[in-house]
């Protein structure tokens, strides 16, 4: 690696091997006003966050193989570069957490068809003697021939991405200052890996939700239509579940239906939750994995409690993990 604090204009930036000009090397610095550890987090522990902070170049990371931040692990990226939608799937090289430093290596995707190697390094480090931090980008590559160019228009992406990190982070820590009662409002996140196709666990909840009760019998007894069709936006469903021990139900609304990307979003608009809850959404998106059989369900669960003393819905998201088990073991066996 070298120095973040060593500064390099662009044209000293291309570092040529004596062995070939196809081999380079491209770094830059970005100042930033968010904390290192923070930013490095990003990338470390929610890269799938990154979206939100940049959705122009970054539509999406899903997780592939393993889990976030740890070596090995494979991640798949949707990203625009140079005015085109292209996709990049990484895998984990190094990451060393008290150095803020994450490295990943390209192993398929669109940088793949001009480059025969590909390797990110984002380290970040803490501005000496004030706030902010250094964000050093270290892209070491080799070309597949002269034809292809280095990729500065790549390392200037990497900088954009950057900024609106750090602006999305600062956008974070504001509303966590805001005299409202932020901490009252909470989202949590998870994934979970399956064996069976993306379409037909999506369908389990748009299309037939009154047979997740024969896939997950120990959790939900049982779904109803209330008003509307099955799938449909507007419409009302009913359930009747079992969670921490207790019997429950949830009457909810379907807010939002996108069966090409495989989503769906109940908003929880009667029944138990409403006693803790002033709103409740949980969202279901299901992506196919790349170049293999099995697809990634992420769960996202929003809302806002009616006191401090209500609890974050942790074990929810740990049933919807369970159900989630229990619907793919089922499809499979349908199959």
């Amino acid at each position: 690696m070298a120095d973040v604090a060593t500064k390099h204009p662009m044209e000293d930036e291309v570092k040529k091997t004596e062995a070939s000009s196809l081999v380079g090397k491209l770094e830059t610095d970005v100042e930033i006003k968010a904390s290192a550890d923070k930013f490095h987090h990003m990338f470390a522990g929610k890269p799938h966050h990154v979206s939100k902070a940049s959705p122009g170049n970054i539509q999406g990371c899903d997780l592939h193989e393993g889990d976030w931040g740890t070596v090995g692990s494979i991640v798949f990226w949707n990203y625009v570069h140079d005015g085109e939608a292209k996709v990049a799937k990484e895998r984990i090289e190094a990451v060393e957490p008290d150095k803020n430093l994450i490295t990943f290596r390209v192993i398929e995707g669109d940088l793949m068809k001009e480059y025969k190697s590909f390797l990110l390094t984002i380290q970040v480090t803490p501005k000496p003697g004030g706030p902010g931090s250094i964000v050093h980008w270290h892209l070491e590559y080799e070309k597949i021939s002269e034809e292809v160019a280095h990729p500065e228009t790549l390392l200037q992406f990497c900088v954009e991405v950057s900024k609106e990190i750090d602006e999305h982070l600062l956008a974070e820590e504001e509303e966590v200052k805001t005299p409202e009662t932020p901490s009252l409002v909470g989202k949590l996140e998870t994934d979970v890996e399956i064996k069976a196709s993306a379409e037909k666990f999506h369908h389990m909840f748009a299309g037939k939700p009154h047979h997740v009760s024969k896939a997950s019998p120990g959790n939900i007894q049982g779904c109803d239509l209330h008003e509307g069709d099955w799938g449909q936006v507007g419409s009302i469903v009913f359930w009747n579940y079992v969670h921490d021990g207790e019997a429950k139900v949830a009457k909810e609304r379907i807010e939002a239906v996108e069966p090409d990307k495989n989503l769906i979003t109940f908003r929880v608009i009667d029944g138990d939750l409403m006693k803790e809850y002033k709103s409740f959404l949980l969202t279901i998106q299901v992506t196919p994995k790349l170049g293999g059989p099995g697809s990634i369900v992420h769960w996202h669960l929003e809302y806002e409690k009616i006191s401090e003393e209500v609890a974050h819905p942790e074990t929810l998201l740990q049933f919807c993990v369970e159900v989630s088990k229990e619907i793919d073991e089922h499809l499979l066996a349908e199959e």
